[in-house]
């Protein structure tokens, strides 16, 4: 991750402490602070001071570390653990800002996939390019998209949608001045070798 991400991320929304859970997860999985932030993306001190409660992690920070301790979100939040529930109300849905993005958990936890509706401001992240294993899909709900996948450029309206290997670098950015409400649909890498969120060079 880059520098500028880490100091984005020190000034997002307020989370849990997941200071502890980031220690027990990362020694559970053998990792070593250098391995676990390589991994990450992310510079050995920044994430020492993730555990150390010195800085609260962003969202993306926080998808990234789960895919590399082969965990979800929830659980690196410390959350606990309960059955999966089928039906997910509108309700329970609470919104999280990361970045610029804001994302509401739309599917169950504890599930091989994970399902968000996100809100993309207009050009919010516009420089940042996606790289991990998995798939991903995307359904338009409000405004347009421009999704660039590899060397192609797609522009999404209304009621397209995408699916894609994610492991193709790619970059989602809202071209209507509203912004872009989406569905999105992941999937989570349970696998202490599996890679990460991580951003490149555009």
């Amino acid at each position: 991750m880059t520098p500028r991400l880490e100091e984005a991320a020190e000034g997002s929304a307020e989370l849990p402490s997941v200071a502890p859970h980031l220690r027990e997860l990362r020694r559970r999985g053998g990792f070593t602070l250098e391995a676990a932030a390589r991994r990450a993306g992310l510079s050995p001190a920044h994430l020492s001071r993730l555990e150390t409660g010195q800085r609260q992690p962003s969202l993306p920070m926080l998808l990234a570390l789960a895919r590399v301790y082969g965990t979800t979100v929830s659980e690196v939040l410390g959350e606990t653990a309960a059955a999966p529930d089928a039906v997910v109300r509108s309700g329970e849905m609470t919104a999280r800002e990361a970045d610029g993005w804001t994302y509401r958990q739309a599917g169950s936890h504890g599930r091989a996939m994970q399902a968000l509706r996100v809100h993309v401001p207009h050009a919010a992240q516009r420089d940042l390019v996606r790289v991990h294993p998995g798939e991903e899909w995307l359904y338009v709900l409000e405004g347009r998209l421009r999704l660039v996948l590899g060397e192609r450029v797609h522009t999404l309206d209304e009621g397209d949608s995408a699916h894609f290997d994610s492991l193709t670098p790619h970059r989602i950015t809202a071209v209507t001045p509203q912004g872009a409400e989406l569905l999105f649909l992941h999937t989570l890498m349970q696998s202490t070798v599996a890679g990460l969120c991580l951003p490149q060079e555009s």
